[in-house]
């Protein structure tokens, strides 16, 4: 008797021990819950990670950094892993910029950005993926949950979308990204994630952001820009007719004597000269897109001038037709217009106008402008992503 009562025991101890193990197991639907609660409290956070793009002919890797306050500002930094070129995106209470610091660019406009857009770095973005999709898969992986879900991005070659989420926290890990056949295009692992990160007063501000960034070579490059384009008292140099009349500095105003305009002859010989070395050296190779949209053909390449700056035109005609500017700006500029953020996955760019459209961003120090009347909006990003990886020509 003894013997079946200490059986029955030992069994119910069993079934205990194994229900508090099931009730610890959390299913797809809890954890919904749970993610909804956390991105419903707005609270701050700061991850970076690295992302690999494999939507070009080489796969090309960045160092991601990402940090969002409650005030609704982000900071996210993209550098170029092999190439040491960073691009800042921030949205603070001024609006949102696009700041591209070693060529002392900025372009600021108002814009919903990224609540109305999403981005495989940001958390919220993630997050909201896996709450919409009522047909998500769910599995589990040790320390991790696994969500795969559809992808909701701008880009729509990004179909699905699979997720690896911290089981104690709910804090990102590693995101795939993949087409309808199922390529991987786009892969974020996260190396570090802090929710409650703390940040200084003036951490998203654009000043802070412009000039305390780290790249060895911003005083040479300020030096030599300041050398090769003096003041212009505070006027902008515009391209509106895609041309500019830039010519050389006074040098007659101390020109007395003879002697002292042989002198400043030869210096402004010399200075042509340099300039014209310097413009050489910086010369851009044409660098031509890997895709073209179907029954597209390059029309015909023109060399031209923005501003003091040599620039190319490439021009696209068939079904759609588009222009392609591609120039290595020397002076410092800042740009004010209104636009829509445009997520290239390397880069961000600036998409304006209405009927004519213009798609603008940067890369490696070539600033690149997609101007069409027809060409669609996913054609355009299509088009821009493809000169990621390309080598001039």
């Amino acid at each position: 008797m003894r013997r079946v009562t200490w059986v029955v025991a030992v069994v119910m101890c069993l079934a205990l021990v194994l229900a508090g193990c099931g009730m610890g197991k959390k299913d797809a639907g809890s954890i919904v819950k749970d993610l909804d609660h956390v991105i419903s409290k707005s609270g701050s956070y700061q991850a970076s990670g690295s992302m690999i793009l494999n939507t070009g002919q080489q796969p090309q890797e960045y160092q991601v950094e990402v940090a969002y306050s409650p005030d609704h500002f982000y900071r996210i930094s993209l550098t170029n892993a092999g190439k040491d070129v960073t691009q800042i995106v921030l949205r603070n209470e001024e609006g949102v910029f696009v700041l591209t610091p070693h060529l002392k660019k900025s372009f600021r406009f108002q814009s919903d950005w990224p609540e109305n857009q999403g981005q495989v770095y940001l958390f919220q973005s993630l997050a909201k993926s896996i709450i919409a999709d009522k047909d998500r898969q769910f599995t589990t992986d040790n320390d991790t949950y696994v969500f795969d879900v559809a992808a909701n991005y701008q880009n729509e070659q990004l179909s699905r979308q699979k997720i690896w989420l911290n089981k104690k926290t709910l804090a990102p890990k590693q995101v795939q990204v993949s087409d309808a056949n199922h390529n991987v295009l786009v892969q974020v692992n996260f190396t570090s994630f802090e929710f409650d990160a703390k940040f200084d007063k003036d951490f998203f501000q654009m000043e802070r952001n412009m000039t305390s960034w780290n790249l060895k070579s911003l005083p040479t490059m300020a030096g030599a820009a300041d050398a090769n384009h003096p003041a212009t008292g505070g006027k902008s140099v515009t391209d509106k007719n895609l041309s500019a009349t830039g010519g050389q500095s006074d040098q007659a105003a101390s020109q007395a004597q003879d002697g002292q305009k042989a002198a400043a002859t030869k210096t402004g010989t010399d200075k042509t000269k340099s300039t014209a070395a310097a413009s050489k050296a910086q010369s851009i190779g044409i660098i031509e897109p890997s895709y073209l949209p179907k029954d597209v053909v390059k029309q015909d390449i023109t060399d031209m001038k923005l501003g003091e700056d040599a620039a190319v035109l490439l021009r696209y005609k068939g079904k759609y037709n588009f222009s392609l500017i591609e120039v290595r700006p020397q002076a410092k500029s800042v740009s004010l217009q209104p636009g829509t953020i445009v997520d290239l996955g390397f880069t961000i760019g600036v998409l304006t106008g209405d009927e004519k459209k213009t798609l603008t961003w940067t890369n490696d120090g070539v600033e690149f402008r997609l101007s069409t009347g027809d060409l669609p909006t996913n054609e355009m990003i299509k088009v821009a992503m493809a000169t990621e990886g390309q080598s001039g020509k």
